[in-house]
């Protein structure tokens, strides 16, 4: 597709009216794109343990190298601005501060964030920072990790140190990214990092993720001037019953519990849903990992909320413990993923989240994964993702017109990378990379979103 056919497909998606101090961006995660794993002091993390671990990961891949990032990040940078790009989140891996999780700091780690930050403002570009995007230290792993109430302590002197440091050049903080995939495909299912399957440590997990959020919060205003803002990033999804009646409509509500309401609810109304303990109390056993005092800290008050969006659920009865929820068939197109492709159920997620908070939110994820076609005269022709993208951000402009204080817009993912348990297979980004060459090339995707950010900005 060439940028005039990229500029063409506009009439097809008009943007919407950008509020004031709304940015578009893009979004990435440390291993998944940074490579150099053992470069500069850098410790092992979960990550490099799973990946390593045979049958892991489709293809026996790794994300050693990924997409060389931690070498190549000026040309990636450079990339961004090429692409009108204004706010760029990533990930700072934990065990590049800290190798063992704790104890003394990796100096050539902290340079290497600061840098990237510099190298970001140089040209234009906001830089958005998440602490935690999966990659624990193994050290910590070592010693129980998030089922061990004291990852979270050494969680909030890893925020101070980091916020210490980049806080004069880097505005806008996310303290974990998904929580509900660390805890529950990490620890329950074991699809992920550090492949456990054990519903009780899921759930023991999931409390000191939360937990470890609320004391990072304070760790970092503690450290960061009185303009930085602090958030947190959730995956959302609308749940739909795939049948109307009281059987799907009861598994719709567990599902809602189990991935929305079990992480909005203590972050904003201070407790966890009472259907939900009573579920988990009577399936897994007690909760005993809840202490006096933690939903408070939890209930930390936040500038903005970071929500992820892919796709809705739909969902049906099933006799498998402990949730007796089931996924059922999609409807209509999905993703390489296998993800439904939904762009209303953004709309519909934002009204849920408005149910909650009216503070500023940040769509810190949205993207898709298809099969793109190759690179063909230095082009990469992707239609569904543009179209993908064009139907998501007129969901973003609806919802803005519902209401919805919309501060951010993230595309999922700038590159081509390592994707977790699927490997190299699942292709998101916007610029598809050669992981032989490590030549970036812009697709279709990525000129049709230079061009709207154009347009928008210029309307």
């Amino acid at each position: 597709m060439s940028a005039t056919d990229a500029r063409d497909a506009l009439a097809l998606a008009p943007p919407f009216t950008p509020p004031p101090g709304f940015r578009f961006g893009v979004a990435t995660a440390a291993y998944q794109i940074e490579g150099s794993t053992l470069a500069d002091g850098r410790g092992e993390s979960i990550w490099d343990r799973f990946a390593h671990t045979p049958g892991a990961i489709a293809n026996g891949d790794t994300g050693d190298v990924a997409c060389d990032h931690y070498r190549r990040w000026r040309a990636d940078l450079d990339l961004m601005a090429s692409l009108n790009v204004e706010s760029y989140r990533f990930s700072i891996a934990w065990p590049r501060i800290l190798p063992t999780g704790n104890g003394t700091v990796n100096r050539r780690g902290l340079d290497f964030y600061k840098r990237l930050a510099e190298g970001l403002r140089e040209r234009g570009i906001e830089p958005t920072a998440t602490l935690y995007h999966w990659d624990l230290p193994q050290a910590l792993q070592n010693a129980g990790g998030w089922s061990n109430r004291d990852t979270a302590l050494r969680f909030a002197d890893y925020a101070r140190v980091v916020g210490a440091e980049l806080g004069d050049v880097v505005g806008g903080w996310i303290t974990h990214n998904e929580p509900w995939v660390t805890a529950f495909l990490g620890h329950a299912y074991g699809t992920k990092a550090p492949g456990i399957r054990d519903w009780s440590t899921a759930l023991r997990v999931s409390h000191h993720l939360l937990y470890s959020h609320g004391l990072a919060t304070a760790a970092l205003r503690s450290v960061l001037p009185d303009t930085a803002e602090v958030g947190l990033a959730l995956n959302l999804f609308p749940v739909v019953p795939a049948v109307d009646d009281d059987a799907h409509r009861a598994a719709a509500t567990i599902r809602d519990g189990y991935v929305n309401r079990w992480f909005l609810d203590p972050v904003f109304r201070g407790a966890y849903p009472e259907d939900m303990v009573e579920r988990y109390e009577r399936e897994v056993g007690p909760l005993d990992a809840i202490q006096d005092g933690d939903l408070q800290t939890i209930q930390a008050p936040i500038d903005f909320l970071g929500v992820n969006y892919y796709n809705p659920m739909r969902v049906a009865p099933s006799a498998v413990s402990p949730l007796h929820v089931a996924d059922a068939e999609s409807v209509g197109p999905t993703t390489g993923m296998g993800w439904e492709i939904e762009p209303a159920g953004l709309r519909r997620i934002l009204g849920r989240v408005r149910e909650y908070t009216r503070l500023p939110i940040m769509i810190t994820e949205n993207g898709s994964a298809f099969e793109d076609g190759p690179v063909v005269a230095g082009a990469v022709d992707d239609p569904d993702r543009r179209a993908y993208l064009a139907g998501h951000l007129e969901a973003l402009g609806q919802a803005i017109a519902d209401g919805s204080d919309i501060r951010r817009y993230y595309v999922w993912s700038l590159l081509d990378n390592f994707e977790w348990e699927e490997g190299y297979d699942q292709r998101f980004g916007i610029v598809h990379v050669d992981f032989d060459t490590q030549a970036r090339t812009p697709k279709a995707s990525a000129l049709f979103y230079r061009d709207y950010i154009d347009r928008a900005r210029k309307d």
